[in-house]
Parts: C-alpha cells; structure tokens; sequence
C-alpha cells in the first residue's frame, strides 16, 4: 500500500510551477507530471488544479495556448513566463530554507538545548 504525502498549504502553486517548467503541458499533462517527479508520492485532485492554473495565468506566470493533445483532442497548454521562471526560483529557494530549518529543528538532541 502506496501512502500519499499530504500538500501543505501554498505548495501547489510551487508543483505546478516546477511541473510546467520542465515543458509545455496541458492540464491532466500536469497531473501526471507532479505525480512523475514526486516519485507517485503526491497526488493532486482535478478539483483543486484547474483553480490554480486559472489563477496562475491570471497572475501572468503562465501563459496558455490550444493545441491538441496526445488522444488528439483539444487542450489548452501552459508554459512559463518570464514572470514564472523568476516567482519559480524565488518559491524553490523559499522552500529550501524552510525545509533545512525544520530538518534542523527535527534532528535537535536534547544536549543541543
């Protein structure tokens, strides 16, 4: 049995992010690579994705466009802006000190105290 990390609050907008920048996709495109690069660790519900696509573009950190799918239907595709590329490096960076500063905190002895 397979167990699912649960996504902290604000995180999504990061996986998405990351999960666009390695190529164009389209929506379900973007599921399937968040659950790839999470080692099939993180999934994330349809429900709560396409909000945060929309909200994304609107904020002009991705941009869109229609083109057709590998079942040759049509999608709509999202790539990064210039805009993403940079709130990308800024979230990673964020995230990396947030994690070593818990993983510091976790491996605390009680004679470090």
């Amino acid at each position: 049995m397979t167990v699912k990390a649960q996504l902290l609050p604000g995180t999504l907008d990061l996986l998405i992010l990351r999960a666009v920048s390695l190529g164009p996709l389209h929506g379900y495109g973007i599921l399937l690579r968040i659950g790839q690069i999470s080692d099939n660790s993180l999934l994330i519900e349809q429900g709560a994705l396409y909000p945060g696509l929309f909200r994304l573009a609107r904020q002009g950190l991705l941009k869109t466009s229609w083109g057709t799918s590998e079942n040759n239907r049509r999608a709509k595709f999202y790539e990064l802006t210039a805009a993403g590329r940079k709130r990308l490096r800024e979230e990673t960076d964020s995230w990396n000190r947030l994690a070593a500063a818990i993983a510091s905190a976790l491996a605390a002895q009680p004679e470090e105290v």
